[in-house]
């Protein structure tokens, strides 16, 4: 038997955290990916989420999303992520905030503790942009609407810039227009885009859907807000991030994926709320795990939406992925003795 000198932590901060992900987005994308099909494979272990709620502030939440990945990263981990809606109002500060921690599978001791809602958010929008390759079949929209302009909506155009997505135009709402006006505005000025993608304010949520084959919510709503199915009427392809804006009509008017059935389809989303309205999952037609291995197709000429939960293995990959350049690179803050000083 060798003994094994504990690890030394690695602090990386958010600076160091997005410095990896600038630049490397496809990288991040194959990583998702990869994730994704070790999921399906079965070599992870995703626990449900558990919820961390403030009985006098609803609003508040943290969540804590355990997880393990195997294959190529063999890694497991906790993301600890709080929202708390009124920051941006009340504080001038982001609404979410995270840490993930690293643990080496072969002692079990953590070994990265790492600024994680730049994290979180690259994770959200490469599991989006993703999902709507494999739906759309290319990497091609005519008119992109997006429904509520803040962080995440930011990382989708990020992802849809760096993996090179021919867009013609996009149409933008948000019910604070000025954050629609500068996301549009960011849009313009994002290395000259303005000059090739027609941006368009719109002055009602439902022109978000209307002649747009790929529609973006990225809303904080916490119970649903869209109830007409007419808006997938022109079969779009709908990547429904923010999981609760849909009524159970317009789910059950579409084609539905999301990236873990039994993870989707609870806390009130609005798979959960359809689930509830006719007694079955029937509806959900699959994984994105399902898409990417060809067991399932899009069927032609229907809405398809794609309502991923969130996975801790995710996190996981693309957290391994960042630590390891970071580390390479000589950054991060490291702590030798984190846990040796104890038993000093």
């Amino acid at each position: 038997m060798h003994a094994l000198t504990p690890p030394a932590m690695t602090v990386i901060d958010a600076a160091d955290v997005a410095a990896e992900i600038d630049g490397s987005r496809p990288e991040i994308l194959a990583a998702v990916r990869a994730a994704y099909l070790a999921h399906d494979a079965g070599q992870s272990s995703n626990p449900h989420s558990s919820f961390l709620r403030f009985p006098d502030r609803p609003r508040n939440r943290i969540i804590s999303l355990p997880a393990y990945l195997g294959g190529e990263f063999d890694v497991a981990g906790n993301k600890w992520i709080a929202s708390f809606p009124d920051n941006t109002r009340q504080h001038g500060i982001p609404r979410a905030s995270a840490t993930l921690i690293l643990n080496d599978c072969t002692t079990g001791y953590p070994f990265a503790c790492m600024e994680s809602s730049v994290i979180s958010a690259t994770r959200t929008a490469a599991s989006a942009v993703l999902g709507a390759e494999v739906l759309v079949g290319e990497r091609r929209a005519r008119r992109v609407g997006v429904v509520g302009t803040g962080l995440i909506a930011r990382h989708v155009w990020k992802f849809l810039r760096d993996l090179d997505w021919e867009i013609g135009a996009f149409r933008l709402f948000d019910l604070d227009r000025s954050a629609a006006e500068r996301y549009g505005r960011a849009l313009g000025q994002d290395t000259g885009a303005g000059a090739e993608i027609e941006i368009e304010i719109a002055d009602r949520i439902g022109d978000a859907f209307t002649d747009c084959d790929l529609v973006v919510l990225t809303t904080v709503a916490g119970e649903p807000h869209l109830h007409d199915p007419q808006l997938l009427a022109h079969a779009p392809v709908v990547l429904h991030l923010s999981l609760r804006d849909l009524a159970p009509e317009m789910v059950l008017a579409a084609q539905n994926f999301t990236d873990d059935v039994d993870h989707a389809v609870r806390e009130r989303t609005s798979l959960h709320l359809a689930e509830i309205q006719v007694g079955h999952r029937g509806f959900v037609d699959g994984t994105l795990g399902d898409l990417l291995t060809g067991r399932l197709t899009r069927e032609p000429g229907r809405p398809a939406v794609f309502a991923p939960f969130g996975l801790g293995v995710l996190d996981l990959a693309v957290g391994k992925w960042v630590h390891d350049r970071v580390v390479a690179a000589g950054k991060g803050h490291r702590a030798d003795a984190f846990f040796t000083g104890a038993e000093a």
